[in-house]
């Protein structure tokens, strides 16, 4: 921890990475996350609930948000926009909670120039392949969205290297992921979570050529 009133998470990853179900299993494990819900100009998937998946708003809503100066950051990622509200990032970091904001890459860049108590965490699936197989069977995604995704997984991956700590989520392996994010987060030595990566460069290279195969090492 960078301080004790609390600190901020920053969490990224490409789409099908697990972010979302890796979370689930932090805020089962520790009641010191809290979870900063970002407003979207996209439509809602199934399941998701207004004011705890997002806060679903028009562009024009979105845009009068940035306009005043009321988001940390703000992107545009496949066609829609996203933004993580200030105020409410503030109080709960203040009342000694570690925020969580699960964000892309570019308002990732925003907050690390805004604030100085944070960690920074990217997740990334094994491989490229492993990538594709959970995008289509999601079943939310249309072909051009997969696309899409699949071709700016390569670019985010890139820009990881500005994260302090990148972890790979290989399947069934959601726990190691969470439990080493609780333990970066409590000051626990980073080297002693199998699941995080080290020679980022030589993982980028491998992803990049598709030729991981998904194994485990």
């Amino acid at each position: 921890m960078k301080n004790n009133k609390g600190n901020i998470l920053i969490l990224s990853g490409c789409a099908g990475s697990g972010k979302g179900t890796i979370l689930k299993r932090v805020f089962e494990l520790s009641d010191r996350f809290r979870y900063s819900v970002s407003l979207t100009t996209r439509s809602p998937r199934p399941g998701e609930v207004e004011g705890v998946s997002y806060y679903f708003v028009t562009k024009e809503q979105f845009f009068d948000y940035a306009k005043n100066g009321k988001l940390v950051e703000y992107t545009e990622y496949c066609d829609n926009f996203y933004g993580t509200p200030y105020d409410r990032v503030v109080k709960m970091r203040d009342e000694g909670y570690i925020v969580v904001l699960e964000i892309e890459t570019d308002g990732a860049r925003q907050v690390m120039d805004k604030f100085d108590d944070y960690i920074s965490v990217f997740i990334t699936p094994p491989s490229y392949s492993v990538l594709e197989h959970r995008l289509r069977n999601r079943g939310t995604e249309t072909e051009d969205s997969i696309v899409k995704r699949l071709k700016r997984s390569k670019t985010e991956l890139v820009h990881s290297k500005v994260y302090d700590h990148i972890l790979i989520n290989y399947d069934n392996r959601v726990d190691d992921v969470a439990r080493a994010i609780i333990g970066i987060c409590s000051g626990e030595d980073p080297q002693s979570f199998p699941v995080r990566i080290n020679d980022i460069d030589d993982f980028i290279l491998k992803y990049s050529m598709n030729d991981f195969g998904g194994a485990e090492k």
